[in-house]
């Protein structure tokens, strides 16, 4: 997440830039943010500061509702996506309540400001016809293309993110138990299940004399580029899109869609919510909620079509 173009990264005052860097320090200490986590924080409080110092308020211990609600407006007038100005306002409030710790506000200025209501919107899974098209369409006579059946196979399989994907490492696989070791937010592992089919991708792979080797500070890393380094979330991103487009999707999925459809078609397939939030690595039940609306979306649709009186 950047600061929207806005270049105010050099214009947040010294008072700002000092309140903001504690705020990250403490929650870096005690939550254990990711470094992705603490970027975006950093870019939406220098936004923040900068567009309130330009107000005239230096210090963010003056900070009152009356500035966040200039700020908001000011958002607005951006033309700002809702989902982008939420963000922003939950990062005001977590700095806010740090301020409030450090006893430098007297008051949560956020507290008279209502959350803006967000539209809820149902994950966009692939049906199981258009998954299977996707796995089949890496060119599995070249590295490249053997390298990115194995990643398909594992997003589907095991449902994980993108950045948990390209974080995998070597010794984070057990392919003879049909499972993988990965670190997701708040950096709290858990184990992801493999299937028969992404062990036997992941094999082929591996195994493979054409797999590049690893760069210098790659060593160790499971899905490598065609240069040996590691692979990014963007490459990932670009991976997907580019064989959605070589199976004949009708939309552009992400690695993101793969983890929506896993889910949502092991619980079309009955199995249990809870499993579903351990595999997911969910830290509470409501996240994983949502894919119960899903297949009760599809199930309705069932029920329009089969029932005499529906």
């Amino acid at each position: 997440m950047q600061a929207d173009g806005n270049g105010s990264n050099a214009r947040a005052p010294q008072a700002w830039r000092a309140a903001i860097e504690d705020c990250l320090q403490t929650k870096a200490a005690q939550r254990g943010a990711s470094a992705h986590t603490l970027r975006a924080y950093r870019s939406d409080l220098t936004d923040l500061a900068a567009a309130l110092a330009d107000s005239g308020l230096e210090d963010p211990a003056g900070l009152n509702s009356r500035h966040l609600r200039l700020y908001l407006a000011r958002l607005d007038e951006r033309g700002l996506e809702r989902s982008s100005i939420q963000r922003k306002l939950s990062a005001a409030r977590g700095l806010c309540r740090h301020l409030l710790q450090r006893g430098r506000l007297q008051r949560d200025p956020t507290l008279s400001l209502r959350r803006a209501r967000r539209a809820a919107r149902l994950p966009k899974a692939l049906s199981e016809s258009e998954v299977e098209a996707l796995l089949r369409a890496p060119d599995v006579s070249n590295p490249a293309g053997r390298r990115d059946r194995a990643l398909l196979e594992v997003l589907y399989s095991a449902g994980t993110r993108a950045s948990e994907t390209v974080a995998l490492d070597l010794g984070d696989l057990d392919l003879e138990a049909g499972q993988a070791r990965v670190i997701g937010k708040g950096n709290k592992q858990r184990l992801v299940a493999l299937g028969p089919l992404a062990v036997a991708a992941l094999i082929d792979y591996l195994e493979d004399p054409g797999r590049p080797k690893p760069a210098p500070g790659a060593a160790g890393a499971l899905f490598l580029n065609l240069r040996g380094g590691r692979l990014t979330t963007r490459s990932l991103q670009r991976i997907v899109a580019g064989l959605a487009l070589a199976a004949g999707l009708g939309r552009r999925p992400s690695p993101h869609t793969l983890r929506h459809s896993f889910a949502t078609h092991l619980l079309d397939r009955g199995a249990d919510l809870r499993a579903v939030q351990e595999l997911l690595g969910h830290a509470h039940l409501a996240t994983t909620q949502i894919y119960t609306h899903v297949s009760m979306e599809r199930l309705r649709r069932i029920y329009e079509r089969a029932h005499p009186r529906a």
